[in-house]
């Protein structure tokens, strides 16, 4: 299935799929990088997750009760990476699982873990990118998506197409980071109009920022094990990471939203959407 998605992907999906592809490699060969993340979440981390992500016990929490699904529904994970966090909402919430994720190499890894989780036919994983998910319309219940918004192309064709994938009332639920000072990005409402979805809640994480401080301390601190473990290129690849954003953790804002495709009575009336237009 992989090849034959990224037969069709174009050059540059392909290019970002093998980058993947080799992180996510590198990673399943040595238990080094998740014994890292354990140490900067402390008790906060899900060690059955093994995520590569700021997914951490609370944000299951939030998770859970901002999805608000009902057993045998259907739950979408984009950018599901290695799968994890979806694996362990499939069987907390008894819904099915659908996992997208560009790189083959993670959906390999991801339909492995399967049935530590859930019995079969419960989870299935797929190749294909967050803007264009392959997926029917109004397919799923809820989306999950767990700091993979920032790697979009296109962030807003990613927004509407969750919208797109969503049933009526459906809710999507992602992490974001931002600026407390000098914002870039626009307010999360206008994001959220503007893809046709309603914003429902945006909360704050504010352990999040600290635990990618002690993240970072820790990569450059193991710089060895990790070049031993991962080889340089992966290796690096982490070090610039951390050198390049460790600057910018005391201006981190990171939230939780919560976006909502509006139910079908939540639409107003025609009569009513005439009156409006008119003025009346």
């Amino acid at each position: 299935m992989g090849e034959s998605h990224r037969s069709h992907q174009p050059a540059s999906e392909q290019q970002l799929a093998a980058v993947y592809d080799a992180f996510h490699t590198a990673r399943a060969s040595t238990t080094l990088v998740a014994q890292l993340y354990a140490e900067a979440m402390g008790d906060a981390y899900p060690h059955e997750l093994e995520a590569s992500s700021s997914c951490d016990w609370p944000l299951l929490g939030t998770l859970i009760s901002r999805l608000r699904l009902r057993p045998g529904q259907r739950l979408i994970d984009l950018g599901c990476g290695t799968g994890g966090a979806g694996l362990w909402l499939s069987r907390a919430l008894s819904v099915h699982l659908i996992g997208i994720d560009i790189s083959p190499t993670a959906i390999a890894l991801a339909t492995r873990r399967t049935p530590a989780f859930v019995p079969p036919g419960q989870a299935t994983f797929r190749v294909a990118t967050i803007e264009a998910t392959g997926l029917s319309d109004a397919q799923a219940d809820g989306i999950v998506c767990i700091d993979a918004l920032g790697f979009a192309r296109d962030r807003i064709s990613a927004l509407r197409e969750m919208r797109r994938v969503l049933r009526p009332g459906g809710r999507a639920v992602l992490t974001s980071g931002g600026r407390h000072t000098n914002p870039v990005a626009p307010p999360w409402s206008h994001r959220a109009a503007a893809a046709g979805l309603e914003l429902e809640s945006e909360e704050e994480r504010p352990d999040e920022p600290a635990m990618w401080h002690r993240l970072y301390q820790l990569w450059t601190g193991h710089e060895a094990d990790l070049r031993r473990h991962l080889g340089d290129q992966q290796a690096e690849s982490m070090l610039t990471e951390a050198r390049t954003h460790a600057r910018a953790l005391g201006n981190r804002r990171s939230v939780t939203v919560t976006l909502r495709r509006p139910s079908i009575e939540d639409a107003p009336s025609s009569a009513t959407a005439r009156q409006s237009r008119s003025g009346a």
